[in-house]
């Protein structure tokens, strides 16, 4: 996986304060990195801010995950949404497109490798399961929800336009997997049992 660079320091060592509102927004539009302005209901931002909300669900998921091994990786991958997003908000012909840290097939393998190895410590399933359980579990899978519509909006985007990086489409698809299995995971972690969570058919009257 690609190293996170941190943040520029300002004057001194210190931090720079960032202005909250430039009211540049007021009009319905944003900045994409790079300079250009686009409306907030274009797709590449409908694609970038899913990936924000994926980042703010992982936050809250983590906030009842108990497991620290569990809980390294989930603060790694919301590291590494930092980088898909801003992939994604940059346009190919941007010059700052050289200075972002792209997802690439080494940041997919990270999440390949936890699926094969907590996966494995799971029985077999064979039937759809209801989200829920432990809150944790429950949390995660609302977080892999978000994911699945972050892979969408960066679907479409790529029907739109022709920069966007294709890995990132396999990481999203591949994070969703990832989430579906320590949901699993943290469930049976807390004792809770998939038998009660298993999708019953409904009797019809």
């Amino acid at each position: 996986m690609v190293a996170r660079p941190a943040a520029p320091a300002g004057r001194a060592g210190l931090h720079c304060r960032m202005k909250l509102y430039t009211k540049t927004g007021d009009d319905g539009t944003t900045g994409l990195y790079g300079g250009s302005r686009t409306r907030k209901d274009d797709v590449r931002v409908e694609a970038y801010g899913s990936v924000d909300e994926l980042n703010a669900a992982l936050g809250v998921a983590r906030a009842f995950v108990d497991d620290a091994e569990v809980d390294k990786l989930l603060a790694g991958v919301q590291h590494a949404l930092f980088d898909v997003g801003a992939d994604l908000a940059t346009p190919g012909d941007a010059p700052q497109r050289s200075h972002l840290a792209l997802i690439d097939e080494s940041d997919v393998a990270v999440l390949e490798k936890a699926i094969d190895r907590f996966d494995g410590e799971l029985e077999p399933l064979r039937q759809f399961i209801v989200p829920g359980g432990h809150i944790s579990s429950a949390t995660i899978h609302q977080a892999r929800a978000v994911a699945r519509r972050a892979e969408r909006a960066a679907v479409r985007l790529s029907h739109e336009a022709s920069d966007v990086n294709a890995t990132v489409i396999v990481y999203l698809n591949r994070l969703s997997d990832l989430l579906f299995v320590l949901a699993r995971l943290l469930n049976a972690h807390h004792g809770v049992s998939e038998s009660r969570l298993l999708v019953q058919r409904r009797q019809r009257a």
